[in-house]
């Protein structure tokens, strides 16, 4: 990878556990050597000015908050590597075989509201802040069904690893174009 490689993460965020998983992802990302922007997907933030795109958010009811599909939407035609990642109330997505399937089925569902075609790179779940004071019923029930208690249930060595294996697919960065060379001034035609 080049040390100039321009990477954006972008993020929507509901209470800020979200941040902190991107600015994680970032500092790792910066740690191998890239040029990382970490910001909250917005209009502003233009995908094409990243040689890679890094694109993650909350997920509320089994979908991304609408910053996040918005940037994704003009992230998917630049034809840029794209990788996602999500943050739900899972406290261990990956941990037994049921949690798997439910993170693979919820992973699934959550695609179906990515651009029409756009595949990313990889697109990983992550534990999130589970708190119940502000979930409804069903969220309540849901998350007693699945042994899932309140909390901060963030993984960071698997938020670490992850942006490790991101920084070791990306691609070399675009080159810059060297201005024109111009003869020494003592130069003789």
């Amino acid at each position: 990878m080049d040390a100039s490689t321009r990477v954006a993460v972008a993020y929507a965020t509901a209470a800020g556990s979200t941040v902190e998983v991107a600015e994680a992802i970032a500092a790792e990302l910066t740690g191998h050597g890239c040029r990382t922007t970490c910001r909250p997907a917005g209009p502003d933030l233009d995908p094409r000015a990243f040689d890679a795109l890094v694109v993650g958010s909350a997920v509320h009811d089994m979908a991304w908050l609408a910053p996040a599909l918005e940037f994704l939407g003009r992230a998917a035609g630049t034809g840029l590597p794209v990788w996602c990642f999500s943050v739900g109330g899972l406290a261990d997505p990956y941990g037994s075989r049921r949690m798997r399937f439910m993170t693979g089925s919820e992973l699934r569902r959550i695609q179906q509201g990515f651009p029409p075609a756009f595949a990313p790179r990889d697109h990983r779940m992550f534990a999130g802040v589970v708190d119940l004071s502000r979930a409804p019923l069903w969220g309540r029930v849901f998350y007693r069904l699945t042994g899932t208690a309140p909390g901060d249930h963030r993984d960071w060595p698997a938020v670490r690893q992850w942006a490790r294996s991101v920084a070791a697919a990306l691609p070399h960065a675009r080159p810059t174009p060297s201005p024109p060379a111009t003869p020494p001034a003592d130069a003789h035609p």
